[in-house]
């Protein structure tokens, strides 16, 4: 895997990674930025979330259930001391499906967290507490 992070001038900042793809970066105005785009943390929670999102879908496919919709709201302290570092997150999903039930999504919420997900292995590695509840919507 590589990547090439990139500022020129000014804020926002550019990575770019081997495919091509481009994911910008930015700080507040108070810290030199403009706020025209997630900052490296901000980035990294979103990464969290997606990981653990992708993990469940391909977990709840593999059991044959029907994921329609899955959102997941991720709440998040840091430390007050540098490096800020993230010391918890909690994570709320929610999923509409028409034939899940709570306990498979509950069950793969958990293999996400606990097994699966890489960043939520290097979250854990660096000592933040990570919670998690699921809800089951149906139309």
């Amino acid at each position: 895997m590589h990547a090439t992070v990139t500022y020129d001038k000014k804020m926002p900042i550019s990575g770019i990674n081997e495919k091509g793809h481009t994911t910008m970066f930015d700080a507040s105005v108070a810290f030199s930025g403009t706020d025209s785009a997630a900052s490296p943390m901000e980035t990294v929670l979103e990464a969290f979330g997606a990981c653990s999102m992708m993990d469940i879908i391909s977990i709840l496919r593999k059991m044959r259930k029907e994921p329609i919709l899955l959102k997941v709201s991720l709440d998040a302290k840091r430390s007050e001391e540098h490096p800020k570092v993230f010391t918890s997150i909690h994570l709320n999903y929610h999923l509409e499906s028409p034939d899940c039930s709570q306990d498979e999504l509950e069950k793969a919420a958990r293999l996400s967290i606990e097994k699966y997900c890489s960043v939520a292995a290097m979250l854990r590695g660096s000592g933040c507490a990570i919670t998690w509840a699921t809800k089951l919507v149906r139309d």
